[in-house]
C-alpha cells in the first residue's frame, strides 16, 4: 500500500508495451511535446517518457491521484482540442473501449497518431479490429503478452457514421431494471445480486444522514430512499467519476417515485482516505478487487473509514462474498457484529457500537 491508498496505480504490462514503438523507432514523439493520454496509468516508464506538454486523463480517483503524485498533469482536454499523439489504455468492456477509441480520434490532430495497448487476454485483437473499423489502416506489434496497435488516419479514412455512433456508447443509458448506467461501471447492466441482498435486509427504521460507500451508479442509495422513509439525507461516495452522472439521475428518480425530497450529495472520492463528516448509518458493498486480483484489504479499509465516520450510535450495513475475511476488523472496530443473512455465497452484516 502507498500513500495513495489500496488503488495506487502500479506499472503493468500494457503500460510498458505502450512505449515499445518509440523504443524501436517505429514511432516518434511529437516535436511540440503535446500528447494526450486517455485512461493514463502511473508507472516508471511513463515518468521517463512524459514531458510538460502531456495531458493525462483518468476518471478513477486513486489512479488520477497517483498520476498527480508522479508530477504528471491530470485533467480533461477541451472539447475541440487536438493533439499530434493520443495514447490509450482501453478497458476490457467493449462498448466502453469503442467510445474511448472514438474520443481518441476526435482529439487527434490531422496527420496525428492514435496508439493503444491492451493485454492479449483482455480483448486485444478485438480492440485492434475496432480501431481499424473506425480509423482505417492499423499497424501492430506484440510485447509483454500485450498487443500494441496504432493508426495515422486521414480524414477520408475515418468512418464518420461509426465515429458518431461510438461516441454515444459512453452516454448513460437505461438498463432493463429501470436504472441509468453506462458501460464499464460495476454491474453496469444489471442489479448486482449482493447489493440486492443488502437492500432487502435494510431495516425501515434507518434515519438521519446516510452514506453509501462505493455507490456506483446509485442502486443501493436509491433503495435506501425507497425503503427507509425516515432518512433525511444521503451522501454517495464513488471513486469512478463516470458513475456520478447516472447516480445523480437515479437518486432524483428515486425521490420522485417516493414523493419526497432528501438532501443528496454525490462525491467523487477515494473512500480509503476517510470521509469528511459523521453519519448515522453507512451502507456499502465494498469492492475487493484490483483488476482481477482479490484485494480483501480494500474492503477492510472501507470498514475502517466507515467506523471512523459513524456517530457513536451509528450503524454499518455491509455485504460481502462469504469467504472475505472482514470479521476481525469488524470485531476490532465495533462492539456488536451480527450476520443478518448468508445466501447465494454472500453475507450481510450489521455492526454497531463503534470503537474509537
Amino acid at each position: 500500500m502507498t500513500a495513495g491508498g489500496f488503488f495506487a496505480a502500479a506499472p503493468d504490462a500494457a503500460l510498458a508495451a505502450l512505449f515499445v514503438p518509440f523504443e524501436s523507432a517505429e514511432l516518434r514523439l511529437p516535436t511540440d511535446g503535446r500528447v494526450l493520454f486517455l485512461r493514463a496509468r502511473a508507472g516508471g516508464r511513463l515518468r521517463e517518457m512524459a514531458q510538460p506538454g502531456w495531458l493525462c486523463e483518468q476518471s478513477f480517483m486513486p489512479f488520477a491521484d497517483e498520476l498527480g503524485r508522479n508530477g504528471l498533469r491530470v485533467g480533461e482536454p477541451a472539447v475541440d482540442e487536438v493533439f499530434p499523439l493520443v495514447l490509450v489504455l482501453p478497458p476490457r468492456q467493449r462498448d466502453e473501449a469503442r467510445a474511448l477509441f472514438a474520443r481518441a480520434l476526435r482529439h487527434t490532430a490531422p496527420g496525428g497518431v492514435v496508439l493503444a495497448s491492451m493485454p492479449n487476454a483482455e480483448g486485444a485483437k478485438s480492440g485492434e479490429a475496432d480501431l481499424a473499423k473506425l480509423a482505417g489502416a492499423v499497424q501492430h506489434l506484440s510485447k509483454h503478452k500485450c498487443r500494441v496497435f496504432w493508426s495515422t488516419p486521414n480524414a477520408t479514412d475515418i468512418n464518420q457514421a461509426l465515429l458518431a455512433e461510438w461516441l454515444g456508447l459512453d452516454a448513460p443509458r437505461a438498463t432493463g431494471d429501470g436504472y441509468l448506467s453506462r458501460p464499464g461501471l460495476f454491474a453496469w447492466d444489471r442489479i448486482d445480486h449482493a447489493s440486492a441482498l443488502l437492500a432487502a435486509h435494510l431495516p425501515n427504521d434507518l434515519h438521519g444522514r446516510v452514506a453509501d460507500l462505493g455507490a456506483g451508479y446509485g442502486y443501493l442509495a436509491s433503495q435506501v430512499v425507497a425503503r427507509c422513509p425516515k432518512v433525511e439525507a444521503i451522501d454517495l461516495y464513488e471513486a469512478e467519476a463516470r458513475a456520478l452522472e447516472p447516480a445523480q439521475a437515479n437518486l432524483a428518480s428515486a425521490q420522485h417515485k417516493c414523493g419526497r425530497e432528501l438532501a443528496v450529495t454525490v462525491h467523487w472520492s477515494d473512500v480509503t482516505r476517510g470521509l469528511p463528516q459523521r453519519y448515522d448509518v453507512i451502507v456499502s458493498n465494498p469492492p475487493f478487487h484490483q483488476g482481477r486480483a482479490d484485494l480483501p484489504e480494500l474492503g477492510q479499509a472501507f470498514i475502517a473509514s466507515a467506523a471512523d465516520a459513524l456517530q457513536p450510535a451509528g450503524r454499518l450495513f455491509i455485504v460481502a462474498n462469504r469467504h472475505l475475511p472482514y470479521e476481525a476488523v469488524l470485531a476490532a472496530r465495533f462492539s456488536e457484529v451480527r450476520t443478518l443473512v448468508v445466501q447465494e455465497g454472500f453475507k450481510v452484516i450489521e455492526a454497531t457500537g463503534v470503537r474509537r
